[in-house]
């Protein structure tokens, strides 16, 4: 064999570069990221819908004594949700994908693994199924968000990889791919939401993040549409008044959302400065018991992340017209309660509801107006119209909607631009990149 090598130098090269641990080691290590990316995310999606049944089981159908359960279930669970995420698992709070944004942004590991580390996907499904056991008005898409860039940034310390902004990128868009088996919007909610610009460097990582983790993802879920596969097709000639309520009045609703829990985010952090943990179980109770009393006066509507709500519309049958108002309200409460948690899925439910209703008014199909109310809605809240509208599109297997669902996703991105200027996950990323600078100050001060 040594002679075959000296004589053909072609094989020599070749044998260099298979056998070299430098070139393969780092390319395995994020391979294999990327899959469990997609394992976990299935995992995930699985316990959250076992947990979501759970509730439901233990509260009945919203009727007798039992429908009571979560005026006492709810408050208490999300204080012990709120008391082990700020003494166990700090920065584990809320949707997650702010703390990967502000990951991004930040230079030294060690402010970036308080952020993103291995300790926080532990924290971070945990708590975000236990809030979904008690009846919290959130999702697990936001959540898997946070834990595919906790796996692929620990990926780049076992790998010696050095692009870490990369690898976030590329574990958030994995995340988002995994968790609604929407490849393509992960991409776009990569370039558009989490970096807002794309390198070319960084495009191959994502790329082949999204494809390991659609992959296992595929291998264990197989090939689906999260909310089913939408028949019906938007005429513009008819219905154009409905195209163009859903995406001002939903983009409206969504700015909405974003100011509220912006400014109550602001005004508890400030309130929690000098009592921290005892005023974060206070808040925490408040919500919990907002959310159960909205839930209860609703018969058990607003309860968990609104799937069933939003996939309902999107078949055919009207929601209830006060149902977008509730869960609003119960998603405000559930996002600023100090809980772990998405609002991917339950702002999904509002846009549905605030299409339901605007379909009744000008007296549109129900399915297509809950889909174009959720693409109004969506986009005011993120305000990321490309994100919006590619990923409703996926969600629901129907291309001939496309141009219609791009209308409302514009209109609803400019209605909310509008009322407010700050996109909300990277206003609240901003609140993790100040404490980071704030406690690098302080530790500056301390040595000194």
């Amino acid at each position: 064999m040594a002679g075959a090598l000296t004589r053909y130098p072609i094989l020599r090269r070749s044998r260099a570069l298979w056998g070299s641990r430098r070139v393969w080691r780092p390319r395995l290590v994020f391979w294999s990221g990327a899959v469990a990316v997609g394992v976990i995310s299935v995992v995930f999606a699985r316990l959250a819908d076992v947990a979501q049944t759970g509730f439901h089981a233990l509260v009945g159908n919203g009727t007798g004594w039992r429908s009571l359960l979560p005026l006492v279930m709810t408050p208490a669970g999300f204080v012990v949700c709120a008391w082990l995420a700020h003494i166990y698992f700090p920065n584990s709070q809320g949707s997650g994908i702010p703390q990967a944004i502000a990951a991004r942004h930040l230079r030294d590991e060690e402010e970036r693994v308080r952020l993103l580390s291995l300790k926080m996907i532990v924290g971070k499904i945990g708590l975000t199924l236990a809030g979904l056991l008690c009846g919290a008005s959130i999702s697990r898409e936001g959540p898997t968000v946070q834990v595919g860039a906790s796996v692929m940034l620990q990926v780049a310390r076992w790998g010696g990889i050095t692009q870490a902004k990369g690898l976030i990128l590329a574990g958030s868009a994995a995340g988002v791919a995994a968790a609604f088996n929407t490849p393509l919007a992960g991409i776009v909610f990569a370039i558009e939401e989490m970096g807002r610009t794309y390198q070319a460097r960084t495009n191959g990582l994502v790329l082949t993040a999204v494809i390991f983790a659609g992959l296992a993802s595929l291998g264990l879920s197989g090939n689906y549409t999260y909310f089913g596969v939408s028949k019906e097709t938007v005429s513009f000639s008819s219905q154009w008044p409905l195209i163009l309520g859903c995406g001002v009045v939903g983009g409206a609703f969504g700015a909405l959302f974003s100011l509220l829990v912006l400014k109550a985010t602001r005004r508890i952090r400030r309130w929690n400065t000098l009592q921290p943990l005892k005023r974060t179980l206070i808040v925490a109770a408040a919500c919990g018991l907002g959310v159960a009393i909205i839930g209860v006066a609703c018969g058990g509507l607003t309860f968990g992340t609104g799937y069933d709500q939003a996939r309902g519309a999107i078949e055919g049958t009207p929601l209830p017209w006060y149902f977008f108002v509730a869960k609003l309200a119960a998603g405000v409460l559930s996002t600023i309660s100090g809980i772990p948690g998405g609002l991917f899925a339950p702002s999904l439910a509002v846009g549905a509801g605030v299409g339901s209703a605007l379909g009744l008014l000008f007296g549109g199909s129900a399915g297509i107006a809950a889909l174009l109310g959720m693409a109004g809605y969506f986009a005011g809240v993120v305000q990321a119209p490309m994100t919006a509208f590619v990923i409703i599109l996926e969600m629901t297997g129907n291309h001939d909607n496309v141009i219609a669902l791009m209308c409302a996703s514009m209109l609803g991105y400019g209605t909310a631009r509008l009322i407010s200027r700050e996109p909300l996950y990277h206003a609240l990323s901003r609140i993790f990149i100040a404490e980071s600078i704030r406690r690098r100050r302080a530790e500056s001060d301390t040595a000194r």
